[in-house]
């Protein structure tokens, strides 16, 4: 990292800064006659916030409800279990994001059946998918596709090379899925707590702050679309506490240095040549949401793992372990420490929900940072 880039980061974690911040919100908050609520989709912000213990510096009226912006804990087992199956396929390399390889299906995740001799990579870049598929051209190559907005179009940018370059051992098993649906289910519960939202960075940048408009203007709730450092989460809240002051619904944007209203509309072009909505989806501790994930265009079918195994690839669906509140947590009707189980049974080495499994995971920041 260079200097000058390091020095803009550490401004974003200046405890001057943070304590700064901290007055204001609590000079704020004294003027609430309420308490707030207020969710970080992004498991991100649930790692920032447990880091840096920004929770513990917010006064009594004001919470954090961590929601079920992971990719990887909100995958359902069933999904791991068709990972699993392709990679033991014969002549097949099975590829995916790092975080993949330990999530736990219904017996196992995809580093068991590594161990057991199938050829299962990560990869930092889904572009690296590429060499891979190069250089073994009389193995079939599939990419297991993972993440919300963010990642997508580095996705359907492997999908234009393949197609583009006739590359016939190179398919996809697309798992992509998208933050407004699941907020909706989360509003739609009559037992809700939750008061505001601080709307994902990452996803926005590509998205544009667009996708969150119908949550302040149908749902009066107000949005920020808020960093992932410190001071970018501190200053959110501050933005959020204001509305409430102020009696206001707004859509507004802290992460203004990334994040503008359109966002980014050569890659939502390219993820739209490409990919199409589900009918439903199935998301782990939250069960099936319409509309809230993508797939291959029947177009291009060829190249879909889905269609080409269709006959090997289960459609049962898969509950988590009957100890697990996960469901509870990425709803915010619970927390980490509300789990019998947390850091005892389940722990980031033997994780029993989803939660616990990637280092996003409300679970996983907990145990990390609360023990």
């Amino acid at each position: 990292m260079s200097l000058e880039l390091k020095d803009l980061y550490d401004g974003f974690r200046d405890p001057k800064v943070i304590k700064a911040l901290k007055s204001q919100i609590d000079i704020q908050a004294s003027k609430l006659n309420t308490t707030i609520n207020i969710m970080e989709v992004c498991g991100g912000h649930t790692h920032a916030i447990m880091k840096y213990g920004l929770n513990q510096l917010l006064p009594d009226n004001i919470n954090f409800i961590h929601g079920p912006g992971c990719p990887v804990c909100i995958m359902p087992k069933e999904r791991i279990d068709h990972a699993k199956i392709l990679a033991l396929q014969e002549n097949v390399i099975l590829i995916t994001l790092a975080d993949m390889i330990k999530v736990p299906g219904s017996d196992g995740s995809l580093q068991d059946v590594r161990a057991k001799g199938a050829d299962v990579r990560f990869v930092y870049s889904p572009l690296d998918t590429l060499k891979i598929a190069n250089e073994n051209p009389d193995k079939t190559i599939i990419f297991f596709a993972i993440g919300f907005e963010t990642t997508t179009p580095m996705t359907s940018a492997l999908i234009n090379q393949v197609v583009h370059k006739n590359i016939p051992n190179l398919l996809f098993h697309i798992n992509h899925v998208t933050v407004p649906e699941p907020m909706r289910l989360l509003l739609s519960d009559p037992e809700h707590k939750i008061d505001a939202f601080i709307g994902p960075s990452h996803v926005s940048v590509i998205t544009g702050s667009k996708i969150y408009e119908e949550f302040p203007k149908d749902y009066k709730k107000p949005l920020v679309v808020g960093g992932f450092e410190p001071v970018d989460v501190m200053e959110s809240v501050l933005m959020i506490i204001n509305q409430f002051i102020d009696k206001r619904n707004d859509m507004e944007i802290q992460y203004s240095r990334s994040v503008d209203y359109d966002g980014n509309i050569a890659a939502q072009k390219l993820n739209n040549t490409y990919l199409e909505k589900r009918d439903s989806f199935r998301w782990r501790g939250l069960g099936d949401i319409p509309h809230s994930a993508l797939q291959l265009k029947n177009k291009y079918a060829q190249y879909d793992a889905e269609v080409v195994y269709n006959k090997i690839l289960p459609n049962d669906k898969i509950d988590d372990h009957k100890l697990c509140i996960c469901g509870d947590i990425l709803k915010g009707n619970a927390g980490p420490l509300d789990c019998k189980v947390f850091g005892t049974v389940c722990k980031p080495s033997n994780p029993l929900g989803s939660c616990m499994v990637s280092s996003e995971g409300a679970c996983a920041a907990y145990y990390k940072y609360r023990r």
